[in-house]
């Protein structure tokens, strides 16, 4: 290698041993057993999310009424107290449908202390703030399609109406209009139908409007469950009437059947794979006098979008302290 600086060749060793350290120090590449370290990035595969399938759980109840000596109880320990040892149950679902016996009003109480059996003690109506109650319990969705709704008139119908709508609770059944509950529940989407054998236009033109609603609903997509008000009170089997008018609901489209009205649990039956049950009893009452009326049956439904996936049976009692309560027994 030439020693003098002028040399041509002087300056090539230095610049090709900058070349090699730059090459090394972009590439990683080792000179002399060094070069930078090599960093390994381990992959972790990544699971697609798996999807849950769509289900919604409903609770149905029977009749509630919330005058009497169950209006006494309720300004005397709160209206909460009337629901204190099922509350729980309640608030495990996503909805509770119940039959509102009665209208919400501000009308004075004309049952509260009434004698029995006289007109005033089957004259209903319920405190204003029923609604809000029936909403922080998770009742969301109630039937007004029932023979006490009128108890004050049209007027009392509008003012329940409007006392529900405030308190952010649905309805269906109305005498006026008829209405069906169109909702979504955790994707499942319900029509709730009312069939009231009492309804002011008899009950065949009721069954004729409840047929087609039926068939509207399944045919835009919705399941519907049929929440009807009829029977004879007291009986614990239903007529053959009912009977067959329920199965006549299933073969239009309906995707269940329950019943309310005569204050005691009446037979059930699965028919072309579709329940009905012909009358759950009472699930806020006043009445002790026999053990059939103190007794009620709660269903806790789970549903896809595709019908009913299971049904469990929830008996509960009528404390005489004016509760309703799980039933121990």
């Amino acid at each position: 290698m030439p020693d003098d600086p002028k040399h041509p060749l002087f300056w090539v060793a230095p610049l090709l041993l900058v070349v090699v350290v730059f090459f090394v120090w972009v590439t990683g590449a080792p000179i002399f057993g060094m070069g930078r370290e090599e960093v390994r990035v381990q992959e972790v595969p990544s699971e697609a999310p798996k999807l849950l399938p769509t289900l919604a759980t409903v609770l149905v109840a029977g009749d509630m009424m919330f005058d009497r000596s169950v209006r006494m109880a309720m300004d005397a320990q709160g209206g909460d107290f009337i629901f204190s040892c099922i509350a729980e149950t309640l608030q495990s679902v996503d909805l509770v449908v119940a039959n509102l016996e009665g209208p919400i009003t501000n009308n004075a109480s004309v049952s509260v202390g009434s004698v029995v059996d006289t007109p005033e003690n089957y004259t209903f109506t319920f405190a204003p703030d029923t609604a809000a109650l029936l909403r922080r319990h998770n009742i969301k969705l109630v039937n007004l399609g029932n023979n006490h709704i009128l108890n004050f008139g049209q007027l009392g119908e509008d003012a329940t109406k409007e006392y529900l709508r405030a308190a952010g609770v649905e309805y269906f059944g109305d005498t006026k209009n008829n209405t069906v509950a169109y909702i979504n529940v955790q994707g499942v989407r319900f029509a709730f139908i009312n069939y009231n054998e009492f309804a002011p236009g008899g009950w065949r033109g009721s069954a004729s409007t409840t047929l087609t609603q039926i068939k509207e609903a399944r045919m835009q997509g919705f399941l519907p469950v049929v929440y009807t008000h009829w029977g004879d009170e007291y009986k614990t089997t239903a007529p053959e009437r009912l009977q067959t008018l329920a199965r006549q609901f299933v073969d239009a489209g309906a995707e269940m059947i329950i019943g309310s009205h005569p204050h005691v649990v009446e037979q059930s039956e699965l028919y072309s794979g579709k329940h009905i049950y012909y009358s759950l009893g009472n699930f806020v009452f006043d009445q002790y006098f026999l053990p059939e009326v103190r007794r009620g049956l709660l269903l806790s439904i789970t549903f896809a979008p595709q019908g009913v996936l299971s049904v469990t049976e929830i008996p509960t009692i009528l404390s005489r302290d004016r509760r309703v309560c799980v039933a121990t027994q």
